[in-house]
C-alpha cells in the first residue's frame, strides 16, 4: 500500500511542485484540491467511437426458505459500476442495463455503523423495515463496518504503478486524469513505502525502481514525463511489474500491483486464461492487484472487475476529480490497506417469520452454501474503515403470495424452541487474517433477533441504501422492481439529505432527477 502510496505520492508532487506548493505544506485540503482540479485544454476530444463492454449478470430469484435455508456469498466492496453510471447520466446517456451492479451503487455511499469490538476485524449491524417498491414484503439490511487502523499502525508498502500509456490514453478523461488524480496520494506516502512504476504500450518499461516514498522529485518526474502513444501490451506490463513486486516484497508489509488504465488490453499474455492464472498465482505469494479504470469508450469493465477479482484487489472507476478525490484521498486507508480477506457471508433465515427472500445484487459474488466452510473457497477483501452493505428482500411467513414453485421438503419439521422463534435470522462471517499464511478462516455468528421497525423510525443507513437499490432496479429494468418509481427514490433521499456531510447524497438526488427525465424522454421516443 506504501508503494502505491509513494508513487502516487510523486504524482502529486507533480502537480504540488508545478503550483508552487510543497509537500509538508499540503495539509490544506481545500487548496490541494483547488490546485488539482483543472484539466490540460489543449488535447483531441475523447474518441467518438464506444467499444465499452459489459457482462450481463443473472438476478437473483426468490427462494423459499424450507428448501433453501442458506443464502451464501462473496464480500464485494467495488463500486465502479456507479460511477460508471454517473459519467452516463451527466453525458446525458441511460446506463445500459447490463452495467448495473446494484450492490455497487449501495456500497458506493459510506454507512453510520459503529467501530467493531476487539478482536473482531469488523461490527455486524441490521435492520428490519418495509420494502419500499413493494408493500407486501419487507426490507433486510446487513451491514459491516471495518475497523479503523490508525496511520502510525499501518503497515509499510510496496506499490507498483502500471500504467496504461497507449494511444487510447491521450483523451483528456485517461491519462492527463491519471496524472491529477495520483498526484492526490502524494501527502499520504512514508519515508518506508516504496513505488516503482512500470509504463506499458507498444512495450512495457521500467520507469521507477522502488524508490522510497518521501523522494517526490523523482516521482514526480516520472508522472510528468509520461506521454501516451501506440499500442497496448498489457500483458507483458504486467508481468514486469509482478517481478518488481517480488523483487522488492516487503515482508508483513502491503504489496500491491496498481494498474490503471482505459481496460484496453489487445497484446501481451496470450490469453486472458494465462493472465488470470498469472494474477491468481502472485495473489497467493501475498502480492494484490487494484485496478483504476479511467476514461469512456475503450472501458472493458467485464474484464477489469474480473481483474481485480481474481487479484485480491479492488476495481475502481475514476470518472473525475471528485472520485479521484474520494478513493485516493479521503478513503486512501481502506482502499489499499486490507484488514480482512476471503470474507464470506451465510444467513439463515427463520422460517417462522421468512416464507421466503431475494438477496439484491452480488449477482456474481453467489456461493454455493457448501462454499461458505471452505477456506479454500476465494472471495471479497476489506479495507480498513470500510463499510458494507447487503439487501435482502423478503416475503413474511403470513404472506399468502408465493414467488416460488419448488414443492416443499417432506420431512422438514416446525420450527421449535424458544430461542428459535425469537429470531429472524443468523448471519454468519467467514474471513481470514491478510497478515498470516495460513489457510484456516475465522467464524463469526451474529444471531438476529426479529424487530421490526416502521419506516418513519428506519435509520439514514437504511433510507438511504433503499434509495440507492430502488433506483438501481429500475435503471437495470429487474424483473422484481413491483413498485419502484423515480418519486419513491426522490422521497427517501429527501429525508436524509440534511446529515449529507460530504455532498455525495446531494450528488445522487440530482443524477436520480436527470434519469428519470431521460427515462420520460426514451419512453416517449419508443416505437
Amino acid at each position: 500500500m506504501k508503494s502505491f502510496n509513494s508513487f502516487l505520492a510523486t504524482s502529486l508532487s507533480v502537480v504540488l511542485l508545478s503550483c508552487g506548493v510543497n509537500r509538508r505544506d499540503a495539509g490544506n485540503k481545500e487548496a490541494l484540491m483547488q490546485d488539482a482540479i483543472t484539466l490540460p485544454t489543449d488535447l483531441p476530444p475523447s474518441s467518438a467511437e464506444n467499444t465499452e463492454t459489459f457482462s450481463k449478470t443473472t438476478e437473483q430469484t426468490f427462494h423459499n426458505t424450507r428448501v433453501h435455508p442458506y443464502s451464501t456469498f462473496g464480500l464485494d466492496v467495488d463500486n465502479a459500476s456507479y460511477s460508471i453510471m454517473r459519467r452516463m447520466l451527466l453525458q446525458g446517456t441511460l446506463p445500459p442495463t447490463e452495467s448495473v451492479r446494484i450492490e455497487e451503487w449501495v456500497n458506493y455511499f459510506s454507512y453510520k455503523y459503529p467501530q467493531p469490538n476487539p478482536p473482531d476485524p469488523f461490527s455486524v449491524n441490521t435492520e428490519l423495515s418495509d420494502c419500499p417498491w413493494n408493500p407486501d414484503h419487507k426490507l433486510f439490511h446487513i451491514g459491516l463496518k471495518g475497523k479503523e487502523i490508525p496511520a502510525a499502525d499501518k503497515k509499510p508498502s510496496h506499490l507498483v504503478f502500471l500504467i496504461d500509456v497507449s494511444g487510447s490514453m491521450n483523451d483528456r478523461d485517461k491519462l492527463p486524469l491519471l496524472k491529477k488524480a495520483f498526484e492526490l496520494l502524494l501527502p499520504q506516502l512514508n519515508p518506508s513505502d516504496k513505488v516503482s512504476m512500470v509504463v506499458y504500450a507498444g512495450a512495457a518499461g521500467l520507469i521507477l525502481d522502488a524508490e522510497d516514498g518521501d523522494n517526490t522529485a523523482a516521482i514526480t518526474e516520472a508522472i510528468n514525463n509520461l506521454q501516451a502513444g501506440g499500442s497496448t501490451a498489457g500483458g507483458e506490463g504486467i508481468e514486469l511489474a509482478y517481478r518488481l513486486a517480488e523483487r522488492h516484497f516487503i515482508k508483513n508489509g502491503n504489496n500491491r500491483v496498481i494498474l490503471a488504465t482505459d481496460g484496453d488490453f489487445n497484446v501481451g499474455v496470450s490469453s486472458e486464461q494465462e493472465l488470470e492464472t498469472l494474477i491468481i498465482s502472485k495473489k497467493e505469494k501475498g502480492i494484490y492487484l487494484t485496478v483504476l479504470g479511467f476514461g469512456s469508450g475503450n472501458i472493458k469493465d467485464n474484464k477489469m472487475e474480473l481483474l481485480a477479482d481474481k487479484g485480491n484487489g479492488n476495481y475502481y472507476y475514476i470518472d473525475n476529480m471528485t472520485e479521484a478525490r474520494k478513493v485516493l484521498f479521503d478513503q486512501f486507508g481502506g482502499t489499499f490497506h486490507t484488514i480482512a480477506k476471503d470474507i464470506k457471508f451465510q444467513i439463515e433465515f427463520n422460517p417462522h417469520f421468512v416464507k421466503e427472500y431475494r438477496l439484491i445484487g452480488y449477482d456474481n459474488r453467489v456461493l454455493n452454501a457448501e462454499d461458505f466452510n471452505n477456506d479454500k473457497k476465494d472471495a471479497g477483501e476489506m479495507g480498513s474503515g470500510h463499510t458494507v452493505t447487503a439487501l435482502y428482500e423478503i416475503v413474511p411467513a403470513a404472506s399468502t403470495k408465493q414467488n416460488t414453485n419448488t414443492d416443499l421438503p417432506k420431512y422438514t419439521s416446525d420450527v421449535k424452541g424458544e430461542s428459535n422463534i425469537l429470531e429472524l435470522a443468523t448471519v454468519k462471517l467467514r474471513y481470514k487474517d491478510p497478515g498470516r499464511k495460513d489457510t484456516l478462516s475465522k467464524l463469526i455468528n451474529h444471531p438476529v433477533i426479529a424487530s421490526y421497525l416502521p419506516p418513519n423510525q428506519c435509520s439514514r443507513n437504511f433510507k438511504l441504501s433503499a434509495a440507492v437499490c430502488q433506483f438501481g432496479l429500475l435503471m437495470s429494468n429487474s424483473q422484481f422492481k413491483a413498485q419502484s418509481n423515480f418519486k419513491t427514490v426522490l422521497d427517501l433521499l429527501s429525508q436524509i439529505r440534511e446529515e449529507d456531510e460530504e455532498g455525495y447524497v446531494s450528488e445522487f438526488y440530482q443524477l436520480v432527477k436527470t434519469a428519470e427525465l431521460l427515462q420520460r424522454n426514451a419512453d416517449k421516443n419508443k416505437p
